[in-house]
Order: structure tokens, then C-alpha cells, then sequence
């Protein structure tokens, strides 16, 4: 094998791996080996003892398809890459530890107020030991050789991360899969030493990040669509949602904004409404396709589908039987209720094993000279294709309506999913009845990219430019009626912006039904929507979705108030302001500067202040001082009787 083209060590650099710094992008580096007698073995993971026992197992698990691709050829080589996302173990490494001894993390993340923030001086900032979930990127090479022991071997080279920045770490795989199996072991240590010189992430920005002699360009998603667990400030992640539309496509709104919606689910587009109802309000469903790659593009397409909404529901990219959550899952009985998630599979045995969940999607096509497992993945006999599954388009085509496409549609719901289990076909099953029409008009906009590849995957972008704006319309207009409810205010002109800003208006869930059922869900909806609307918003207030979005918009906007205000002082001139007041109004306006320089005081010691922080304390220090000198000297001699008040007035007592 020839060494990617796309990467050369700079020799005038001395690379050596910063394993604190490498921790602001990615926690371990790990290369699997799949042996015929032993399974799956970790041979390498940099930085050694990052993982506990359990949790490397449960990767090594993970970084496998469930079968090996089927090619005739003497000697070849098949390269895929996908991802998948564990539950995170609390405890550290300590020698041989059991399942049952471990503990997981706890659900609440979300601090109760905009002031818990997590210090600027901490290192939590990007060390985040608490990160509920961690995100596994793969690149497996699978070598089919006849000479070899059962006709070949595989490999994986697996990037872990607390962050689901598949736009980051996907093309990063592209360079370093095939250079680890140029260069073996000093590969991973060149790609974490330029990994470790990268600056700390920033959601929702444009980011250039050097690797070897390429550069990585990539917009992150924003704040607000990332989990409070993955490794963000509190303050980072409540930043505002873009109130509009944005003419650049290529900005991100939410996760996974770089997958193939269109390409996914090309066989399927007239469900492609029923699926953002079951994701908007957070109903359990079953994605199977036939590889690792299809599946795991599905779930990323299916949460990017609400965006700009915060996904909350548990996702799993590609989800096997080893996985610790499935002992439970397979547990539930009938008429159990199964909780709110999406696991992307390619193993048939889930039909019967999660029988009980409600909504089965199934995606993607097997390749040809391949069984029902096979991988659907690049050949090649001599060296790198540069273009692994996972990332090339398929063919794609629009499905036209006939009689006979009714008929197959018939027998298929009649048929029920386990009909995969003798031919994979694309289809939904859900008695659900969605409440959105698909929408003719976009539908009759995507191009069909016919068979040429490079036509093909310039239509294709197209075309998921045309879903994505979409459903991003879609989305916030749905959003929009909760708009009131994160409504900021300002001091109005000649106000005191020493009081506090008033509270943001109370949300009751049936006041606002009532409200919304009162003056109906507007213009866009309500051309797209059935006359049962009103049960769909209902859904969403029960559902997970809602109130971890509801909070953060909430923080975002308390946030943005003070902000305001804060700001508003700055600007006031205390002198004119308190010449239009009366003694009992000095005195207040006294006290409340007082609390202000306190607060703001109380933050530089914890060291959860801001930026501006020691320009406000002085701002509020000659405000005090200008508000004492125009009170009564009685009521001055009585001021200075506090210590503290005395020490902000710089006057012996």
C-alpha cells in the first residue's frame, strides 16, 4: 500500500503528541484487531488508561461489521468507515473491574439557573470527565485472502471522541486509516501530535485545522444543538438560535448537517414527514440497513432532520447485540413502553428481539455478489480508493407512482419486517399517522441525478441543500408560537438599569394549547399541516424533546437580558439619572449598585467572571461613590457602618 497521497510529515516540525491537548478534540486513539481465536483484541489505544475495561471491550465490539464482505477475487481489500456512540462508564480504570461495579453517569447535566456556569480558570472547559457519551469513528479494512486462515483478516482504527463532529473526524479517518496501515504504529503518533496543536473547538464556526500538508476545513455544529454532556461550557451552549433562515447553506444548524439525507433515504422521500414527526417528538424507531456505513448515515440524517431543534433522545449510529443497553431492551415485554431512542442495526436478529418498538425504517441496498450481511463497501486490489464507503453517493433516483409500487406497498405492511429476513427492501412500518403532508412542491424541485457519478454527486448536493432548508423552514416555524416565551426586554429610557430585569413570561402548557388552538399555527403550517395540528404540538410538550430545548432557549434568553442590562449600566450616567429622583429612590438605586459590585466581586473570586468584569466593578465602584455623596450626612454616617460598604467607598468608618 502506497502512503495517502493527502498527508506528508513538515520536517521542520519536532511532532510530539500533547495527550492534555489532544483531549480538546478526542479522547483515545485505538486500533482493533479482529483474531479468529481470541475475537476482538485492542492492540494499541493512545493515550494508554483512558478507557475502562468495560468501555474498551464495548468499542472493540463496536468497530466491527456483524459479517465479512464476499468478493472472488484471489486478494482484495474492502475499506469502510461509520461510527457509533456508548454510554459512557463513570469510573476510571482500577485493575479488573466488573460490569455491575460500574456506575453510570448522571442524567442531570443541566444546571438550574444561567449563573451555574463551569469556570473559566477550570479545566473542565475541555477535560470534561463527566461526558455522559462518547462518539467512535471507525475506518475498518477488511483483507480477503485465500492463503490466509478462514480467507483473510480485518482491522480497525477507531478515533474516540467526546464530539459528534463526523465533519471532523470523518475526513481525518480518510488520512489516517490508510496511513496506519502504511506506516503502522508512528501513524497515530504523527496525527496526534498535529491534533494536540489544534486550537480548543468553537461550536457553530468555520475552523481551518492543519493535518500534515492538508488542511481540514469544517464548520462545527453550533452550540445549541450539542448535548450539555459533550464537553462544552454551560455559557457556550445556551448561545441563541439564528431567529432566521440562513442564506449559507454550508452553516450548520444543527448535528450531522454533512450526511446524505437525500442518498438515505432516496427510496423513502414521501416519509421523509412521518420520520421528522416521530423525531420531533421523540418516538423509538428502528433503522436496519445492510452495513455499518448505511446505517449509521440513516440515524445522522434522521437527527439532522429537526434541526434547529437540540436532539435529546438517545441515538445509536450503529448498535449490536453487545451493547450493555441491549439486555435491557430485549427484556421489555409486550405492552412495555420502549424508551424514546433510534439504533441504526445490520443484524436481522433485532426484528425479532426488539419486536416491541413501534417504528421500523428500513434503508440502504446490498451490494452485488454479496449475501444479505455483506458490506457495502469500495474494492480495491493494490491500493487505497481515497473514497470509502460512508462517503461515496449512491445511486440515487426518484421512485414514480404506478399501480404496481401501490401493490408492493400493500404487501409489504401486510408482510411486516420480518420479510427482510429473506430480501432487503426499503419501506416503513408505523401505524402512526402524521399529522404534516408531504409537500409536492419540494418533492418536485430534487433533481434526479441519473447514472453518471460526477452528475450524480453534484445533484445529490443539490438535493440535500433543497430537504435540509426544507425541514430547517419546517422546524423553527413549528418552534416559532414558543417564541414569546424567550421575549428579552431592555431598561426603557429613563429607567433606573440598576433594578433586576423583570422575569421572562410564565409557561403553563395548557395556557399555551388554549392560546395556539385560539389564534392557529400561521400561514406555513397550517398549508402543510392536517386539522389535528394542535395534537402534534401536545406530543411535543409530553415528549423528551421539549423541555431540554425549552431550558436552554430559556438560559439562552435570561442570559441575553442580562446581558442587556449589564450593558444598559454601563452606558447610564448616574448623575443625571439620580437628579430626577427622590431620597427613598437614591437610597434604593444605593442598594441596588451595592448588590451589583457584590455579585460581580463574588464571580472574580470563584473566577466565573466575565471578560469585562473588572471594567463593570469600576464602573459600579464610581456609581456607588456618586450615589453616597448626594445621600444626607446621616444617612451616610449609617452606610458606613458596614465594613464591607465602607472598604467599596475607599472611607474609613
Amino acid at each position: 500500500m502506497s502512503r495517502s497521497p493527502s498527508f506528508s510529515v513538515k520536517p521542520e516540525l519536532d511532532l510530539k503528541p500533547d495527550p492534555e491537548a489532544l483531549q480538546r478534540w478526542i479522547v483515545a486513539f485505538c486500533i482493533i484487531r479482529f483474531d479468529l481465536e481470541q475475537g476482538q483484541l485492542i492492540e494499541e489505544c493512545y493515550p494508554p488508561g483512558c478507557l475502562t475495561q468495560d468501555e474498551e471491550l464495548e468499542v472493540a465490539f463496536s468497530s466491527f461489521p456483524d459479517s465479512i464482505s464476499q468478493n472472488p477475487n484471489r486478494s482484495s481489500i474492502h475499506d469502510c468507515i461509520f461510527f457509533f456512540r456508548f454510554q459512557r462508564q463513570k469510573n476510571r480504570p482500577q485493575g479488573n473491574v466488573t460490569s455491575s461495579e460500574i456506575t453510570r453517569v448522571d442524567d442531570n447535566m443541566l444546571p438550574t439557573s444561567p449563573k451555574e456556569k463551569v469556570p473559566k480558570n477550570s479545566k473542565s472547559r475541555n477535560n470534561r470527565e463527566d461526558t455522559k457519551y462518547l462518539y467512535g469513528y471507525v475506518f475498518n479494512r477488511q483483507r480477503h485472502d485465500e492463503r490466509l486462515k478462514r480467507g483473510g483478516e480485518q482491522k480497525s482504527v477507531v478515533i474516540l471522541s467526546r464530539r459528534p463532529f463526523s465533519g471532523v473526524f470523518r475526513p481525518l479517518l480518510q488520512i489516517m486509516g490508510p496511513l496506519y496501515f502504511d506506516i503502522g504504529k508512528k501513524a497515530v503518533e504523527n496525527i496526534a501530535a498535529y491534533v494536540s496543536m489544534w486550537p480548543s473547538p468553537v461550536p457553530g464556526k468555520l475552523m481551518e485545522l492543519p493535518i500534515g500538508n492538508a488542511m481540514l476545513k469544517v464548520n462545527l455544529p453550533p452550540s445549541h444543538s450539542l448535548p450539555l454532556e459533550g464537553g462544552i461550557l454551560f455559557e457556550e451552549s445556551v448561545s441563541p438560535m439564528a431567529p432566521f433562515l440562513p442564506n449559507n447553506q454550508s452553516v450548520p444548524q444543527g448535528l450531522f448537517h454533512d450526511s446524505d439525507l437525500f442518498g438515505t433515504f432516496r427510496g423513502l422521500l414521501l416519509q421523509l414527514w412521518v420520520l421528522w414527526e416521530l423525531l420531533l417528538i421523540g418516538e423509538p424507531i428502528l433503522i436496519i440497513a445492510p452495513t455499518p456505513p448505511q446505517c449509521c448515515e440513516a440515524v445522522a440524517s434522521l437527527v439532522s432532520l429537526i434541526a434547529p431543534l437540540l436532539c435529546s433522545i438517545d441515538f445509536r449510529p450503529y448498535f449490536t447485540i453487545h451493547d450493555p443497553e441491549f439486555a435491557h431492551l430485549n427484556s421489555l415485554q409486550e405492552g412495555d413502553t420502549f424508551p424514546p431512542m433510534v439504533l441504526g442495526v445490520t443484524n436481522l436478529f433485532f426484528l425479532k428481539a426488539l419486536r416491541n418498538i413501534p417504528h421500523i425504517v428500513s434503508v440502504g441496498s446490498p451490494t452485488p455478489n454479496s449475501n444479505r450481511g455483506a458490506l457495502a463497501s469500495r474494492t480495491s486490489t493494490g491500493k487505497f480508493s481515497g473514497r470509502p464507503e460512508g462517503f461515496g453517493l449512491q445511486q440515487l433516483s426518484l421512485k414514480k407512482f404506478s399501480p404496481s409500487n401501490l401493490l408492493n406497498a400493500v404487501k409489504l405492511r401486510r408482510d411486516g419486517p420480518l420479510c427482510l429476513m429473506t430480501e432487503h427492501k426499503e419501506a416503513i412500518w408505523s401505524s402512526y399517522a402524521a399529522t404534516t403532508k408531504p409537500d409536492t412542491s419540494i418533492l418536485n424541485r430534487l433533481i434526479d441525478a441519473g447514472l453518471s457519478p460526477r452528475v450524480e454527486e453534484s445533484m445529490s448536493v443539490v438535493n440535500n441543500e433543497i430537504l435540509r432548508r426544507h425541514f430547517l423552514e419546517l422546524t423553527t416555524n413549528f418552534l416559532a408560537p414558543f417564541g414569546p416565551f424567550f421575549r428579552t426586554t431592555a431598561p426603557s429610557e429613563g429607567s433606573s438599569p440598576y433594578a433586576d430585569p423583570p422575569p421572562l413570561p410564565i409557561f403553563i402548557a395548557d395556557e399555551f394549547l388554549s392560546s395556539l388552538s385560539a389564534r392557529g399555527v400561521g400561514k406555513f403550517l397550517s398549508k402543510r399541516m392536517r386539522s389535528n395540528w394542535l395534537d402534534l404540538y401536545r406530543k411535543f410538550l409530553e415528549g423528551p424533546n421539549f423541555m431540554p430545548w425549552f431550558q436552554r432557549r430559556r438560559a439562552a434568553a435570561e442570559q441575553e437580558q442580562n446581558r442587556l442590562w449589564r450593558l444598559a449600566r454601563m452606558r447610564t450616567d448616574i448623575q443625571q439619572l439620580i437628579s430626577k429622583m427622590s431620597e427613598l429612590e437614591i437610597v434604593d438605586s444605593f442598594n441596588a449598585i451595592e448588590r451589583h459590585l457584590t455579585e460581580e466581586m463574588q464571580l472574580q473570586k470563584s473566577g466565573w467572571a466575565a471578560d469585562d468584569s473588572a471594567t463593570i466593578c469600576q464602573k459600579l465602584t464610581g456609581d456607588l461613590q456618586a450615589v453616597f455623596n448626594v445621600l444626607p450626612k446621616d444617612v451616610q454616617q449609617l452606610l458606613l457602618m458596614n465594613p464591607q460598604r465602607a472598604a467599596f467607598l475607599q472611607v474609613q468608618s
